[in-house]
């Protein structure tokens, strides 16, 4: 299961009325959405949606059916356990091929942001840009961790040379094993043009 269908599946499992109507498809062979929403008191369309999303997980098996010859459908498990894994490295891990850990890139001229020094004055602490324009400017202030703080304290500046992910973290004494989160700000960074990447 991808992190999308867990999303899906929890939002659907913690509704209150969830146990009810996993508790008709345990009594009955098959039941249609009106079947359980009269059983259970509730509209159709909130049955049916229900019905529809446990379908698409592959929870219930669902099939088509005709009532005076007008079609419909009937729902049944396909099991009666459901488990489900969920590989977090796997679908939200950065990948070491990524195209942006090869980039190189620098600070941005008049990005409009502010960095703030740690106490010990070794690395920034946050990080501050300023969105829109006029009445609309708001501000958004980022917390940094000390590994995106070495890193960022190490970033060219807008008159340097570009450099690789890769080798701001090692002239910051960044870990390797911070460079999920290294990369991450970065990619913020960039989406608020405050860093510029170089183009080949």
């Amino acid at each position: 299961m991808n992190f999308e269908e867990a999303a899906r599946f929890g939002t659907y499992i913690s509704k209150s009325f969830a146990k009810d109507i996993f508790r008709l498809l345990i009594n009955y062979r098959d039941i249609s959405a009106s079947e359980a929403a009269s059983r259970l008191g509730l509209h159709i369309q909130t049955v049916q949606e229900f019905l529809e999303a446990m379908s698409s997980l592959g929870i219930l098996e669902k099939k088509e059916a005709f009532e005076r010859k007008r079609p419909y459908f009937r729902y049944k498990l396909k099991q009666t356990e459901i488990n489900f894994s969920l590989n977090l490295n796997e679908e939200l891990q950065s990948s070491d091929k990524d195209s942006l850990l090869s980039a190189k890139i620098r600070e941005r001229k008049n990005a409009g942001v502010r960095f703030s020094m740690a106490r010990n004055g070794q690395y920034f602490s946050t990080v501050v840009i300023w969105t829109g324009k006029g009445r609309e400017r708001s501000e958004k202030k980022i917390n940094l961790t000390t590994a995106q703080g070495k890193f960022l304290y190490n970033l060219p500046f807008p008159d340097g040379e570009h450099l690789t992910l890769k080798e701001i973290r090692i002239k910051a004494g960044v870990e390797a094993e911070n460079s999920a989160e290294v990369k991450d700000l970065v990619e913020e960074l960039i989406e608020y043009k405050v860093i510029d990447l170089l183009s080949d």
